[in-house]
């Protein structure tokens, strides 16, 4: 095990408490801290110590491709490392987006000589495991639900809208594209005919919420097309590909394939590709959007994905009970969410504290978890 330097990102939707109260630093910090970032994913790699100077972790990995990743990462993902583990902290909305799958990020990429849309040519499945009360949009939920929600506004030019919703999920795309595409001079005045609307309830709240934030965007009422979930600590959301989503406000551990390819549709200051966004998005209803941490050995839970490029894993270890011992596949990631352990495995041993990381390589054995304290594990999903 070698410690791991993370980075932050400092995107404006960030908090000024969740990273820094994990790290033990001061809070509020000097500036909104959104991201820490715990891989090697180009736009932000982490750092190993070499001789005293920091050394970028995709430097090693193509320098020792069969020491960090072992052959059968390496025969399947090449030398990258397939996953990327963030420590995400929101004070404010993201915006509304989906992620292509593997055969779309390929030909996008291919076909994206400007790099507008396609930044990498892998796909981009995430889990989020909530650290604190988490609040996001995600998956398409019922649409007569959503036609409801809609009409209750009373708005006469929502009427298309919700005519496309009443005939069920094959009436999505319509409903996505006629609200995407709103002529740009009439997105204010759409979105204060819903606030002026007196109308009670949840979609109501959610409406008015995140107009505080973007008042002349109609994705305030794509809003309204999705599942809005509040996350109880260990609880989680599984986003694959295709699925419109967005997190409104919480920390959260997420890891996800090694991919920054995000399609975006509004909420946002960022670019917006809405005819792009819409050939990915799979138009279906996502049932049930959270999923709850599964044990699998004393102290040891994970959230179940059908991916091979990650896994995720949780470890508690208390004073005077037993180590966590973990054949878990190399290379692994820990990050310490809180106390102080000792981790090992048989070639290196590294002391963690609460927001402190450490990487090991697939030629290390089994990790050893001591102490007192919690982990989060990242691994890639093939075994």
């Amino acid at each position: 095990m070698e410690l791991l330097q993370g980075r932050i990102r400092d995107y404006a939707w960030g908090s000024r408490t969740g990273i820094a109260e994990l790290q033990g630093r001061p809070v509020p910090s000097a500036g909104p801290e959104a991201e820490l970032w715990l891989g090697a994913h180009p736009g932000a790699p982490a750092t190993v110590d070499r001789d005293g100077a920091p050394v970028d972790l995709t430097d090693l990995l193509v320098a020792e491709p069969a020491h960090w990743l072992g052959e059968r990462l390496v025969g399947r993902f090449g030398t990258r490392l397939p996953f990327l583990l963030k420590v995400l902290a929101a004070d404010a909305p993201l915006s509304l987006q989906a992620h292509p799958n593997a055969e779309q990020a390929r030909a996008g990429y291919a076909a994206d000589a400007d790099r507008v849309n396609y930044v990498d040519p892998y796909h981009k499945p995430e889990l989020l495991v909530a650290l604190s009360e988490f609040e996001a949009l995600c998956g398409f939920r019922d649409p007569a639900g959503s036609a409801a929600a809609i009409a209750a506004f009373g708005v006469p030019a929502l009427e298309p809208v919700v005519a496309a919703l009443r005939t069920g999920p094959a009436g999505l795309r319509e409903a996505v594209r006629l609200l995407l595409s709103w002529p740009a001079a009439e997105r204010a005045g759409l979105v204060a005919d819903v606030l002026a609307a007196e109308v009670a309830g949840p979609d109501a709240d959610l409406a008015r919420a995140l107009a505080a934030d973007y008042p002349a965007d109609p994705g305030v009422v794509v809003a309204l097309l999705l599942h809005h979930v509040r996350l109880a600590p260990g609880e989680a959301i599984w986003m694959p590909a295709g699925n419109l989503h967005a997190y409104l406000r919480g920390t959260g551990v997420e890891i996800m394939a090694a991919s920054d390819n995000v399609l975006r549709g509004g909420l946002t200051p960022k670019r917006v590709d809405v005819d792009e966004l819409l050939r990915v998005l799979h138009f279906e209803v996502l049932d049930e959007p959270v999923v709850r941490p599964e044990p699998v050995a004393p102290g040891v839970v994970t959230w179940p994905v059908p991916v091979e490029d990650f896994a995720l894993h949780r470890v508690e270890v208390t004073p005077g009970g037993p180590e966590a011992r973990l054949a878990l596949p190399g290379p692994r990631v820990v990050l310490c969410r809180a106390g102080e352990l000792v981790v090992d495995d048989g070639v290196g041993r590294v002391t963690l504290t609460a927001g402190r990381a450490a990487i090991g390589a697939a030629a290390g054995g089994p990790l050893v978890l001591g102490g007192d304290g919690e982990a989060f594990i990242a691994t890639a999903g093939v075994r």
